[in-house]
């Protein structure tokens, strides 16, 4: 259990870094994940063996109950057998008494060890909780700067040339489209409305043939 967390503190230094080194790894974020996903996992451990060590120290307490309760019945018993003058009675019941006592003895001292023993595991699996805390913490602002650059880097893409032989970024293009598009559709307009006034001009001229020639 004391070594819990140095093997975190192992797999987190250790082979994080030493595979961080393989060319192949391109998503540290990823691998990260993966190594979060192992501290979890050996933290869970911890839990449960800290559950179990709680578990045993309730079974130490229950016993040593139950060995003071029969050391007292044996004490009674052997005190009512030596009033009977129960020789006999009286020394198994004193031997029972005696073996009750130093089982009690010896499960007190067990469970006062197991309670301190308890206490240690239940502040290292605190200690562990924090540390996968702050690793998933590190984690979130690790995506966070990933997230950063990327989206820096293709905001750069539209907002700045992409080819040395491209004049001009994405935005640029478009605002030129648009201009040229505005002066086409100028000109269709314009022109249409001169194709207009010609054509009425025409029938003006036509009709005052017309009139002329009555």
């Amino acid at each position: 259990m004391a070594n819990l967390l140095n093997r975190i503190k192992d797999t987190i230094e250790a082979d994080f870094h030493s595979m961080l080194d393989h060319k192949e790894q391109k998503n540290p974020i990823s691998l990260l994940n993966h190594y979060l996903r192992q501290c979890e996992k050996e933290v869970e451990k911890a839990r449960k063996l800290v559950e179990r060590q709680a578990t045993l120290q309730g079974e130490f307490r229950r016993e040593l109950e139950k060995a003071r309760k029969y050391a007292e019945k044996r004490a009674g018993q052997a005190e009512l057998a030596n009033e009977a003058a129960e020789m006999d009675l009286y020394e198994f019941a004193k031997q029972e008494q005696l073996q009750f006592e130093e089982r009690a003895d010896r499960l007190s001292q067990v469970m006062d060890e197991a309670g301190i023993e308890l206490k240690r595991l239940e502040q290292k699996y605190e200690k562990m909780k924090h540390k996968l805390k702050d690793m998933s913490i590190k984690r979130m602002e690790l995506m966070g700067k990933e997230n950063s650059v990327r989206a820096h880097h293709k905001m750069d893409l539209v907002l700045e040339n992409s080819s040395p032989n491209q004049p001009f970024n994405r935005f640029d293009e478009m605002e030129s489209y648009i201009d040229q598009l505005e002066k086409k559709v100028n000109r269709d307009y314009y022109m249409s409305s001169i194709d207009a006034r010609f054509v009425a001009l025409e029938k003006g001229v036509e009709k005052q043939e017309s009139h002329s020639s009555t």
